[in-house]
């Protein structure tokens, strides 16, 4: 009875503990969205070339950061330069609206990268504004940078609360 009580211990703190760091896994990314102007074509092909130009200038920056923090200081460091790129080429396409980026928190839906999937919920982003922001959105994880590695890279992201939730369940 001694070792059931024991196991039966065990087990829920296992269950306990894994639970928790569960409910922990929002806290522990950041992600980013931009949300177009309207859904017409123009603007959602707009979304996705600022989609691309802030990947490209933020990639080689978001692959070297190491916690959600860092991260959150390097993205508020960068608005303005963010800003800038963003309304230089929507100016230069010659649309007559800009952009707004801001870093808060705000309810997602539930998302599949690879293996690995985010729970609907609340979590930090960077929110991209274009014009109104009424059309649809692009969204993706800035922190740790799932969507900031190129395919010509050798990047792998690693969680290791991951490896041990899935060696768990092996």
């Amino acid at each position: 009875m001694k070792k059931v009580c024991i196991s039966f211990l065990v087990l829920t703190t296992i269950f306990l503990s894994l639970f928790f760091y569960g409910c922990n896994f929002k806290k522990e990314y950041l992600r980013i969205h931009i949300r177009a102007n309207s859904n017409s074509k123009m603007d959602q092909d707009i979304k996705m070339e600022v989609k691309e130009i802030l990947v490209d200038y933020l990639t080689p920056y978001l692959t070297t950061i190491n916690k959600k923090e860092e991260a959150i200081s390097f993205l508020n460091s960068k608005k303005e330069d963010m800003e800038k790129l963003t309304n230089g080429f929507l100016q230069k396409n010659g649309f007559n609206y800009s952009s707004n980026i801001v870093l808060r928190s705000e309810k997602f839906p539930s998302r599949v990268y690879g293996n690995l999937t985010l729970e609907e919920g609340i979590y930090d982003a960077l929110i991209v504004e274009l014009g109104e922001a009424k059309g649809n959105n692009w969204w993706c994880v800035v922190y740790p940078p799932l969507c900031f590695v190129s395919s010509s890279t050798n990047y792998v992201y690693k969680s290791k609360i991951l490896e041990i939730i899935n060696d768990f369940f092996k």
